[in-house]
């Protein structure tokens, strides 16, 4: 893995040397744009629509357009000073239970390793936050950026998670037509509960797959080898008006088929056996 950043986390005076590597990848498939007539690669240029010519990045600065068309400016120097000193530190401010955070705050994931010489102090805070049970709350500065950040354990690693900042997350109420009060059908309602009941399983991140990812590589492979696409065209649907058919139907494609049990019934005999056993008697 790629070291990505290197500190400490700290908490009271105690400080864990630390290495930080990236927890996941973006497995996006990346194209470029292509001019058609030509296959060429295109390139996105910096163009000053005034001076109608390409613009170098000693003459670019920051601005922030408070009315339209009218900018404040920024040089790079100016934003660095108004961050302040950017300390190579995690620093734990709180801690707190993993479950009063919602997930709607959480960024993005790292693994933190020991640094060469902070193996004590990295199994001590593992130890010591494995049997508390709690998680840290930080503050971190990553790449000049001020970032939030949760400090928990993953198996035998601590791992940080850079957390949104209470304002930048929205507020429910600006979405709109949510409704105002819930008003549901009881046999609806018990209906969708067992249907849930059903469907409930302990996570197994394994057997999940993005469909669309695989998908466009096997494209891009049979383009590659020249092969026709073919998609298969999509099942087609129709809309269930009712409700609680829809409920009911979803229940009994989950039931199990019923076992058949007691003893097997008598095969029918024959008219020829039965004539046998007339003439015998």
């Amino acid at each position: 893995m790629h070291t990505v950043w290197k500190g400490a986390i700290s908490f009271g005076l105690v400080h864990v040397p630390v290495k930080m590597f990236s927890a996941t990848e973006d497995k996006d498939i990346s194209m470029r744009y292509i001019h058609k007539e030509c296959t060429t690669p295109l390139n996105f240029v910096r163009k000053c629509l005034t001076c109608e010519r390409e613009v170098e990045w000693e003459e670019i600065a920051r601005g922030y357009e408070y009315e339209p068309g009218a900018f404040v400016l920024f040089e790079k120097d100016e934003l660095d000073n108004l961050n302040g000193e950017v300390t190579k530190e995690i620093k734990i401010l709180d801690f707190v239970q993993l479950t009063d955070i919602d997930p709607i705050y959480f960024q993005k994931t790292y693994f933190l390793a020991p640094n060469e010489t902070g193996a004590n102090a990295y199994n001590l805070l593992l130890e010591a936050m494995k049997q508390s049970g709690k998680i840290g709350i930080a503050k971190v500065s990553i790449r000049t950026k001020s970032s939030l950040a949760a400090i928990r354990v993953i198996d035998n690693c601590i791992a940080m998670e850079t957390i949104f900042y209470p304002d930048e997350i929205r507020s429910v109420e600006q979405v709109p037509n949510l409704p105002q009060q819930s008003n549901v059908n009881d046999k609806e309602l018990q209906m969708a509960k067992m249907l849930i009941d059903q469907l409930t399983t302990p996570f197994e991140p394994e057997k999940y797959k993005d469909d669309y990812r695989e998908a466009v590589l096997n494209a891009i492979e049979q383009k590659v080898s020249g092969h026709q696409i073919s998609v298969a065209p999509e099942p087609h649907r129709t809309n269930v008006v009712d409700l609680m058919s829809a409920l009911q139907a979803s229940l009994d494609a989950m039931k199990p088929l019923p076992e058949t049990s007691g003893p097997k019934p008598k095969a029918r005999k024959s008219a020829k056996e039965d004539k046998v056993k007339d003439t015998v008697s």
